[in-house]
């Protein structure tokens, strides 16, 4: 398998989990819409005003959450995994003495070709100390000692 082809499968399973996501936020919403129609319905006074309040949050939750997806899909598309460079960027793969970094957005552990790669993100706390490295390059993450060995 090429870096390429390596690459593409990793942007895939990115962005099956995060179509995953959607699909589940998305029925989230509608259950919750379904149960306020049906709240509305009845009206069991304090316990009835409750059951709303408690539906509106969960709602509330549900659209922060979705607004993060939309987020990530906005950057899906924006991960560059035909060009290469001497640093951990974006679309980066990123190998260490210890595990190798996929540089994309925060899904965790991806099997691929019985080989695990690490999805993270810019954003995350490895995510930040790995951007920018160099071969060569170390950083110390939850007291392990880690030097990148390439990237392509």
């Amino acid at each position: 398998m090429t870096v390429l082809e390596l690459k593409e499968s990793l942007l895939s399973a990115c962005k099956n989990v995060v179509a995953s996501r959607y699909e589940k936020v998305q029925q989230t919403i509608a259950d919750i819409e379904e149960s306020l129609e049906d709240e509305s319905k009845s009206s069991a006074g304090d316990k009835h005003e409750t059951g709303r309040a408690m539906l509106h949050i969960d709602r509330e939750n549900a659209g922060k959450q979705l607004k993060e997806i939309e987020l990530l899909q906005v950057l899906l598309p924006r991960i560059d995994i035909v060009k290469t460079s001497d640093y951990a960027r974006l679309g980066s793969l990123v190998y260490t003495n210890h595990a190798t970094f996929f540089m994309s957005i925060s899904i965790g552990a991806v099997t691929v070709s019985k080989t695990q790669y690490l999805c993270v993100a810019l954003q995350a706390p490895i995510g930040q100390l790995i951007s920018g490295k160099k071969k060569g390059d170390t950083f110390s993450f939850n007291g392990k000692q880690y030097t990148v060995t390439s990237i392509k």
